[in-house]
């Protein structure tokens, strides 16, 4: 007997975007419960369209670093929401998928 299992996008073929991928999906959930995946894939959509805003981001972010901080801190998440006007959860959403696609050599 075989089973049949729901269309899926196909994952990613770099690794990394697999991983980050799964991070995301599963953060979401965790962070804003399954009704927020909407709002929160328009987010994710608007820098996937727009490189420029998420390459930007990351300059931010490793000019961040250098001053030894963490892009999964706390202030780095309020800054970035109050930048973005995004809630404290979309902005570390935001955040994590920036890195995860655009530089992941951020910490």
């Amino acid at each position: 007997m075989t089973s049949v299992l729901p269309m899926q996008r196909p994952l990613p073929a770099n690794p990394r975007r697999r991983v980050a991928a799964s991070a995301l999906a599963l953060l979401a959930v965790i962070c804003c419960g399954p009704g927020a995946s909407a709002q929160q894939s328009a987010l994710l959509e608007s820098v996937k369209q727009n490189p420029q805003r998420g390459k930007d981001l990351c300059l931010q972010l490793r000019q961040l670093n250098a001053q030894g901080q963490s892009f999964t801190s706390a202030q780095v998440t309020t800054a970035v929401a109050r930048q973005e006007n995004l809630s404290a959860a979309d902005a570390e959403v935001l955040v994590t998928y920036v890195v995860g696609f655009y530089c992941p050599d951020v910490r």
